[in-house]
């Protein structure tokens, strides 16, 4: 199994660990101290040994940060991770806050008086968090530290070693370009930037870039490790050489000099005192490099990660592999659902179906000589109330067993080496009520109305979020989640810089694949989201029309509950579209079922 389930929070653990933090604070004379949750790469995914911010509040979530001062302590969430957030700490120790419309700059700004030193850990955030944090500080007269240890680090002594597990290479036929090609092209960027070299610090852009895996991190396939990629000459990658074999590192070599990970502060000041020219994303480039460059009077030229974009943009291989591992992910999922349809009310827990999904799609994976590698993110497998937790992860202490009149909620992925997926299905157990099968309706209206959309060039998904949320805003309700987030090819499932959200200000461009997954949560009730991965297709010519036209492929294939499905609130647009969908779901993936698979697709395919 690639999960586990003994995941339970202590709460009780966090007042003693802010108790030791505070003592730390005193001695150091500093009145607060910020824990975010990242690493030194600043990635949403981060190894065991990084989890600083769980360790200290208990809080398991992606996102968040905490700022310890001498008489309290804020734990900041998004709206994902708010229910998730009360259960998970020590409520007496921390107050909750929005990381969106109260984040720590603000707070700060508005809640510390003049002279207030916080301290923080310049690998920990990025360029541009600093400088927000710094800008909106010092009108309060608020002074930002760095320290040049971090004391949660020293306060947690038994924490996980630094991961150093198997690197290994990406083939070409379905990394779609070679690694050559890839460094030729992003160097002209950075020379184009007026920069002589670039710090590639994004775990996900390594691997792309160099076309090699890992397995640093949970259900990521990634290598923890940085690069300095030289608009001149030799990049150099820095990583852990326990981490290559014989066959990486001769492949590794031809691309780039290797050094540790430990060379790479001294590498900076040595490029930075030659008057080097040093690319850093000020999104994604950690503060101790910005310090270390400009401490030996280096310049720093302020650049998106040159890789960033060409990694959202898939090319025709990476595409190829993203629709053959969907077709198999679709296989297994229908089974699981034909499985659980079986199940009798009262006899399904939430472990029980996240284990024997994760059997299915090894099964799948096996099939077709192409292994399921990991799961993509821990399931969330929410029966009833836990539904409504967006982010719910199942554990030894929280599992729960579905009950008639209840729904049960699956978000869940896949890591092949072709492809990476990521599906939500909502499904009854027993009979739903009017209220259920009304919003999930209109979820499922939002959800075909990006499906079914055409844009322009330039469209943001900032611009065409609302539509998922159309339909659930005329009756007086939303959800707290942005309804859709780039996914990568054999990478992160959560990819930048394409995301469906009121912040997506990146322009939707062909290639890039998101999620749309728009959802309805009733705390303590149920939860509902459907969710499907969407390919951005290239404009074409509208019959009569004067602006060529983007478009989505739909990529996921698996039947959306139709005993949920209020028909009389769909359009004859939405219901024909629902009825092509479940078509097409029936031809491709029907012809690699047999038996009682079948039969349930057959009938869960049936036009309305």
């Amino acid at each position: 199994m690639f999960q586990t389930f003994d995941n339970e929070s202590d709460p009780t653990l966090g007042a003693a660990r802010v108790a030791a933090l505070r003592e730390w604070l005193a001695a150091e004379g500093l009145d607060g101290f910020l824990v975010p949750r990242s690493d030194e790469h600043q990635g949403e995914y981060v190894a065991p040994h990084s989890e600083r911010l769980q360790w200290l509040t208990g809080f398991s979530g992606s996102a968040g940060a905490a700022l310890i001062l001498r008489d309290r302590a804020i734990l900041f969430v998004d709206g994902r991770y708010t229910l998730q957030a009360k259960h998970q700490v020590d409520l007496n120790v921390f107050a909750i806050d929005s990381l969106i419309d109260n984040p720590p700059s603000a707070w700060i700004a508005h809640n510390l008086g003049k002279g207030a030193r916080i301290g923080f850990d310049p690998w920990l955030h990025t360029v541009g968090e600093v400088k927000r944090l710094r800008e909106a500080s010092e009108k309060a007269g608020v002074s930002f530290v760095p320290v040049p240890q971090n004391p949660v680090s020293h306060l947690w002594q038994d924490s996980p070693a630094l991961p150093s597990t198997a690197v290994v290479i990406q083939p070409n036929e379905l990394a779609g370009t070679t690694a050559k090609d890839k460094l030729a092209q992003l160097v002209q960027t950075i020379r184009e930037a007026g920069a002589t070299h670039f710090v590639l610090t994004d775990p996900s852009s390594v691997a792309w870039t160099f076309n090699i895996r890992g397995n640093d991190v949970p259900h990521t396939p990634l290598a923890l490790a940085f690069a300095v990629l030289a608009a001149e000459g030799l990049s150099t990658l820095f990583i852990d050489e326990a981490k290559l074999s014989i066959e990486p590192r001769a492949y590794l070599t031809q691309l780039a000099d290797l050094e540790k990970p430990e060379a790479l502060e001294a590498k900076l000041t040595e490029l930075a005192k030659s008057g080097a020219r040093i690319g850093l994303d000020p999104v994604l480039g950690a503060e101790r490099f910005r310090l270390l460059i400009e401490e030996a009077e280096g310049t720093v030229v302020s650049m998106p990660d040159p890789a960033r974009l060409p990694r959202a943009i898939k090319n025709a291989g990476e595409i190829a592999g993203m629709r053959a591992a969907h077709r198999r992910d679709a296989t297994a999922v229908i089974r699981f659902l034909c499985w659980l349809d079986a199940q009798e009310p009262g006899t399904l827990d939430e472990i029980k179906a996240v284990t024997r999904l994760e059997e299915f799609r090894r099964e799948a994976g096996e099939e077709t000589q192409m292994p399921l590698r990991d799961v993509s993110f821990a399931t969330i497998a929410g029966a009833g109330p836990n539904g409504a937790i967006m982010h719910y992860r199942v554990s030894n202490g929280t599992n729960r067993t579905s009950q008639e009149g209840e729904l049960f909620l699956v978000d869940s992925g896949a890591q092949y080496q072709d492809g990476t997926t990521d599906i939500t299905r909502t499904v009854p157990i027993g009979t739903p009520t009017d209220e259920m099968r009304e919003r999930f309706t209109l979820v499922l209206k939002g959800m075909i109305g990006i499906s079914t959309l055409r844009f322009p060039p330039n469209t943001r998904g900032s611009d065409i979020d609302p539509i998922a949320r159309m339909a659930l805003w005329k009756r007086g309700l939303d959800f707290a989640h942005g309804t859709g987030h780039g996914v990568g090819t054999y990478l992160a499932v959560h990819e930048g810089p394409q995301r469906i959200a009121r912040t997506g200000t990146e322009p939707l461009r062909a290639g890039m694949i998101v999620s749309n997954e728009p959802g309805y949560y009733k705390e303590g009730a149920y939860g509902i989201r459907i969710e499907n991965l969407i390919l951005v297709k290239p404009a074409e010519a509208v019959p009569g029309g004067d602006i060529a036209m983007h478009a989505f492929e739909t990529l996921t294939l698996v039947p959306i509950d139709r005993r949920l499905i209020a028909v009389e609130m769909l359009t004859d647009e939405e219901r024909e579209w629902l009825n092509a969908y479940h078509a097409r779901v029936l031809f491709e993936i029907g012809q690699t079922l047999e038996g009682e698979a079948l039969g349930w697709l057959e009938k869960a395919t049936q036009p309305l």
